[in-house]
Order: structure tokens, then C-alpha cells, then sequence
């Protein structure tokens, strides 16, 4: 199979190149720079230089291929610059623009029969202690409103006769990243890394369980799936979860009003999102190796003491 990757650099498409590759697929990744050519051209991959902005680099791009994957993402660099004003346009325009060029790229031809696009889960109104399914009305922030026009693309797609996917991602976390280590860290220093009250649900998905989603799709019918843990938990129950990892006291949350300082990005995380992931893992038959955050930082937790014990 031949397969397009837009986003390969991405703590989530380094992995899904891995994997495709290792599956014996010619996987055409893009790399902005020389280094990160390097790095795909090491994963098994043949790296490619695209102006993704670009319609008609886009179009002569995708020609040939069977499936393009679109994990193209502009999030901001460190967890405290996602707050400041402005800090999600580039991410508005990467979801308008790429996604439309590459779906209107590959409608131009007849090889690509698929096109997965990236879309973010936690985009509902507050469920309290329900769950939450794909069919649910959707209410997204005024920072990520974006994710709609990129889902709007694939439904284009599939609209044009052919198969057009979306994965709703939950919050992404994994070794080295960094709010991985800003949960951790915020943990050890007293205080509970989560806006919204202690009793509500956040739904996360750790980065090998969506690469190995993105994956899964490949043989999904067209439409949208959730990608999430299986068992969203409680922020209370994770917060301590996380304390008993690091070797700290449970640790205590903000007050209620602090959200309201945070914008829309806070309004969103103070949301209580119990996710369910039943539509995708009938689908694909796809499960995800850590059924909870916590499960997934324990395993990241063990990981980084072994190595320290070590390289001692």
C-alpha cells in the first residue's frame, strides 16, 4: 500500500511511519526540514519536502498514492503559550488549508481511495458522568473551532463516492513530552494539574495507542470514531493516581474561578468528557495497550526510574 503521511515529524506520525513501514507499506512522509528528513528516512519511510499551503505542490504530491493521512498539527510549543491570545491560529490555518488542499489534492485524481484526517475528541459540551458517543452534539471552543472545518473535508471526501475517516483524538501524552512532564511536575509541587472540578472525566490517549489507531483505520468504514482510553477517570482519581507515582502528598486543585482566567482553552479543559471509544474498537478491532492515563504513566514512571537505576 502506498501511503501519504502529512505530520510525520509529530510525537504521533513519527510513530504511525514506524509502523507502516515495519508493515512492509511505501510510506511517503513530509519533513520540513533536512534533519527531519533524515530522522523518516531512518524509520523506513521516503521523506519528501511539500509546501503543504500549496494546492498544487499538494496535488502533484499525493498522485500515486493509495491512502494520505493528514496529522498535520501547529499546536503551541510549551503548555504555558497554549494560553496566551493567538496562540492557536497557525493551528486554525494548518486545519483549514491542509486539510482542504489535500482533500481537494487527491480528489483530482483516482488512485487515493482514503483519506484520515486528525480531529481532537474533547470538543462536547459537560456530560457530567455521562458517557460520551460520536453521535452526541458537538459544542467546540472558540480556540478549536477549526477541528469542524477539517472534519468537513473528510466528509467531502467521502461525499465524492470515496472513504473519507476522522479520529477524534483525546488529550495526547507520552515519555518526553511536555505536558507529560508538566502533569508530573505540577503533582510533586502540590497542586492538581487539571482545571473543572475534581469529579469530572478527562479523556487522554497515550501516543502509541493513536499511532496504532491511525493504523487501525486503515480497514475502517468512513465516517467519525473516537480514539480514547478505555476508561476515562475521574480527575481526583488520577491527580492522586499520579501523586502515589511521583512520591507526593494527594495534591490539591485550584479554586472554580481560575478557569474563567484561562479563556476558552480553560472553559474546555473544565469540561467534564467521559469519551467513549466502543464506535472505533468495533471498527477496527483495535484496543489501546494502556486502558487508562494512569496505566500509561505508571509504565512511563517505571520506564525513566529503570533507566536511571541504569545509567547509575
Amino acid at each position: 500500500m502506498r501511503v501519504f503521511l502529512a505530520g510525520a515529524t509529530g510525537v504521533v506520525g513519527v510513530r504511525v511511519a514506524r509502523m507502516l513501514a515495519a508493515r512492509g507499506d511505501h510510506v511517503t512522509a513530509v519533513g520540513r526540514t533536512e534533519e527531519k528528513r533524515a530522522l523518516l528516512r531512518g524509520l523506513g519511510a521516503e521523506a519528501v519536502a511539500v509546501e503543504l499551503f500549496d494546492r498544487d505542490a499538494v496535488r502533484r504530491a499525493v498522485a500515486g498514492h493509495d491512502v494520505v493521512i493528514n496529522l498535520a498539527t501547529a499546536v503551541p510549543p510549551s503548555p504555558t503559550r497554549m494560553f496566551l491570545p493567538g496562540a492557536w491560529r497557525e493551528m486554525d490555518r494548518v486545519r483549514r488549508r491542509v486539510s482542504a488542499n489535500l482533500v481537494s489534492g487527491v480528489l483530482s485524481g483516482d488512485a487515493v481511495g482514503r483519506v484520515i484526517q486528525e480531529s481532537f475528541a474533547p470538543i462536547h459540551a459537560d456530560a457530567g458522568d455521562a458517557w460520551i458517543t460520536e453521535e452526541m452534539p458537538v459544542r467546540p471552543a472558540r480556540y478549536n473551532r477549526s477541528v469542524l472545518d477539517a472534519e468537513a473535508q473528510a466528509r467531502r471526501f467521502t461525499e465524492a463516492g470515496r472513504v473519507g475517516v476522522v479520529l477524534r483524538f483525546g488529550a495526547f501524552y507520552g515519555p518526553g513530552d511536555a505536558l507529560t512532564r508538566q502533569l508530573i511536575g505540577t503533582v510533586r509541587r502540590g497542586w492538581a494539574p487539571f482545571l473543572g472540578a475534581p469529579e469530572g472525566y478527562q479523556s487522554f490517549i497515550a501516543h502509541d495507542d493513536a499511532a496504532s489507531a491511525v493504523v487501525a483505520a486503515l480497514a475502517v468504514p468512513p465516517g467519525v470514531y473516537n480514539v480514547v482510553e478505555d476508561g476515562p477517570m475521574r480527575r481526583r482519581e488520577l491527580a492522586d493516581g499520579i501523586a502515589r507515582l511521583a512520591g507526593a502528598p494527594p495534591p490539591r486543585f485550584m479554586p472554580g474561578w481560575t478557569r474563567h482566567l484561562a479563556g476558552s482553552l480553560g472553559e474546555t479543559l473544565a469540561r467534564s468528557l467521559r469519551i467513549s471509544n466502543r464506535r472505533f474498537r468495533a471498527a477496527a478491532g483495535w484496543s489501546p495497550r494502556w486502558p487508562t492515563t494512569l496505566d500509561g504513566l505508571r509504565a512511563i514512571v517505571d520506564e525513566a526510574r529503570g533507566g536511571s537505576e541504569s545509567s547509575g
